[in-house]
C-alpha cells in the first residue's frame, strides 16, 4: 500500500481559490462520498470518492496540478500521497471543506 511517509505539499483554502481564478487553475479533485458532494462542494471540483480512487487514476490530468479536498483534510491527505506515488504533482487542501465555508460552494 502506500507509506504514511510519503510527503504531500499542502495549501490553504484562501490560495486555492486565487489559484482557481488565475490561468493555470489546479483540477480540484473531491474524494468525499457522493452524498457528501451533493451537499456542496467547490465550483468546478471534480468527485472520485476515496474508496474508488485507486482504480479512477486515469481520469486525472497528469500536466495539471490537482488539489485533493475532503470534509476535514484526513482522506484528501491518504488520496494524495497515492496520488504523489503515481507520479502526480498535488496539493492537500488543509482543514477540507470545513475551512472552505464562507466561500462559494455548490
Amino acid at each position: 500500500m502506500f507509506g504514511w511517509g510519503t510527503k504531500v505539499p499542502a495549501i490553504l483554502p484562501q490560495d486555492v481559490e486565487k489559484q482557481m481564478q488565475g490561468p493555470n487553475a489546479p483540477y480540484v479533485l473531491d474524494v468525499r462520498t457522493i452524498a457528501e458532494f451533493r451537499s456542496g462542494h467547490i465550483p468546478g471540483a471534480r468527485l472520485i470518492p476515496l474508496a474508488e480512487l485507486g482504480r479512477r487514476t486515469a481520469e486525472l490530468p497528469k500536466n495539471q496540478t490537482i488539489v485533493t479536498v475532503c470534509r476535514s483534510g484526513s482522506r484528501s491527505q491518504m488520496a494524495a500521497r497515492q496520488l504523489v506515488k503515481l507520479g502526480y504533482n498535488v496539493y492537500n487542501m488543509v482543514g477540507g471543506m470545513m475551512k472552505w465555508r464562507g466561500r462559494t460552494v455548490r
